[in-house]
């Protein structure tokens, strides 16, 4: 990366004096490659995770087993992004947090590499702590290096950190996918390791050029607090310990023993936080009037997230047991699905910000509303789409791999037009006294989509079965056009956000 790096031809001391990085600070260079790393290292362990959990030569657990697994992962990683937030601001600064973070997502990721069934699901986990710690103060950084809001390099600096998630997620399966489907299962999770090392290794080495503030803690625990804290912690982690050791040692223990509360929890948790915002006192009437609205985008967010995240696990399971895995007579490792988004999002991307641009020079961008409910229309088409390859397995054929890509390109469709959406709708309708908190807020949508995918599996549900991807669809549909219908009233709810 240091031959982007320019010098840009005026004098010392002077704006922009400094070395940049496509004409941003050179911090933007350590974020971006210290995320592109943790998303190499992150999307290709997922690329295998669901493949290795129903192979033969992996754990052989069922498809809706798997699925559980996944998506309650899944839902964990989103989850802990509001405490992971919470511990940057309070505990350690985003700095350290971010570097403590990178650590442990190796050390989770060598744990998945160990050829163990009890040590997986610890790896699994910390993992998901990692990530969790990493994800909110990471994005606190790239915001620090500018100048306040109004800085006019601000959104395009997080466009160049954006690319470095894809870039990362991209090239994620096609290299650790590769190897751990076509060589061996753990040799693909040691090598998401070394992945998260190199990212940790590049932010430490660049570090130096981030902002000073991003090693403060902005609002310090108080030794009150802390010794508040600590006791909590101790409490709830010596009663999931006693619970756990009686479920052990009485022979009553099974996987669900820990699916079904973290699923659970993935669901009660976002709506206590929604309902702790919404019921509290101290928001005026255009506050409250905007949370109403928000619960309506974060409903469908979250029924939004529940068909899209299925993308690496129904869709993934489907493919490796019923899809012709090849292209013109080359066959290729089914984790390579898994790339189709991140490139296209990369190709995308540039047409959606310029279609909008120009529809809003002549007064015509769609609003928030209409986009918001035409992605959660088309997620839904993607699984009436998703009901042919199924018909042709079902036949006893085999079904064509452009069958999924078409599906993968709908759904990324869909998720250009309602994830930014999601994104800007969230810090505009955010009440003041929860705007630092509301990023987190919509992480919850995500954690509530996965964690009803994970009910629905324990239950029993089997999510490759024509009946139940048809009802997912109509929800889907039915819940776009609803906010379609209803958006006037939402629009109203809204106040002057637009």
């Amino acid at each position: 990366m240091a031959s982007s790096l320019t010098k840009d031809s005026v004098s010392p001391g002077t704006p922009g004096s400094e070395k940049t990085f496509f004409g941003h600070p050179r911090g933007l260079a350590t974020l971006f490659m210290t995320e592109m790393w943790e998303r190499f290292s992150y999307y290709g362990m997922r690329a295998l995770l669901p493949l290795y959990l129903v192979a033969p030569g992996g754990l052989g657990l069922s498809a809706g087993t798997a699925t559980a697994i996944y998506s309650v992962y899944l839902s964990l990683v989103y989850l802990l992004a509001m405490p992971g937030g919470w511990f940057g601001d309070r505990v350690w600064g985003p700095r350290k947090t971010v570097a403590v973070a990178g650590g442990i997502i190796m050390l989770g990721h060598l744990t998945l590499a160990l050829p163990n069934s009890g040590t997986f699901y610890a790896g699994l986990g910390l993992v998901a702590i990692g990530s969790g710690l990493l994800k909110a103060n990471i994005s606190t950084m790239v915001g620090q290096l500018y100048k306040g809001p109004d800085d006019p390099r601000r959104d395009g600096g997080f466009t160049v950190f954006y690319m470095g998630i894809n870039l990362g997620a991209f090239a994620a399966p096609l290299i650790i996918g590769t190897i751990g489907e076509s060589v061996n299962w753990h040799l693909g999770f040691a090598l998401a390791a070394v992945g998260m090392g190199l990212g940790v290794t590049q932010f430490l080495l660049g570090s130096r050029h981030l902002d000073a503030q991003s090693s403060l803690v902005p609002k310090p625990l108080s030794a009150e607090e802390k010794a508040s804290t600590l006791r909590k912690a101790a409490l709830w982690a010596g009663i999931a310990v006693v619970a756990y050791a009686i479920l052990g040692f009485s022979g009553h223990y099974t996987l669900n023993w820990v699916l079904v509360p973290l699923t659970l929890l993935g669901v009660i948790i976002p709506v206590m936080v929604l309902a702790r915002i919404k019921r509290d006192k101290d928001l005026d009437r255009t506050e409250q009037s905007k949370m109403s609205a928000y619960i309506w985008f974060f409903v469908a967010a979250a029924i939004f997230w529940m068909i899209y995240d299925q993308g690496g696990s129904t869709l993934s399971i489907f493919a490796d047991s019923s899809a012709e895995n090849s292209v013109l007579g080359w066959d290729f490792p089914v984790s390579w699905y898994q790339s189709v988004n991140p490139v296209l999002i990369m190709a995308l991307a540039p047409v959606f910000a310029w279609i909008w641009l120009a529809l809003n020079r002549r007064g015509k961008e769609p609003s928030t509303i209409v986009k918001f409910s035409s992605g959660l229309m088309l997620v839904g088409v993607s699984f009436f789409l998703f009901l042919a390859p199924l018909s042709i397995a079902e036949g006893g054929h085999k079904a064509a791999a452009l069958w999924l890509v078409a599906i993968y390109f709908v759904q990324t469709v869909g998720e250009l037009l309602l994830s930014p959406v999601g994104l800007s709708v969230t810090t505009k309708m955010a009440p003041a006294k929860y705007a630092s908190q509301m990023m987190g807020v919509w992480f919850l949508a995500v954690t509530a989509g996965d964690a009803t995918t994970g009910l629905l599996s324990i239950a029993g549900v089997d999510l490759n079965k024509t009946g139940i991807v048809a009802l997912e669809a109509t929800l889907a549909v039915v819940a776009g056009v609803a906010i379609w219908m209803y958006r006037n009233k939402v629009r109203s709810l809204m106040g002057d956000v637009r």
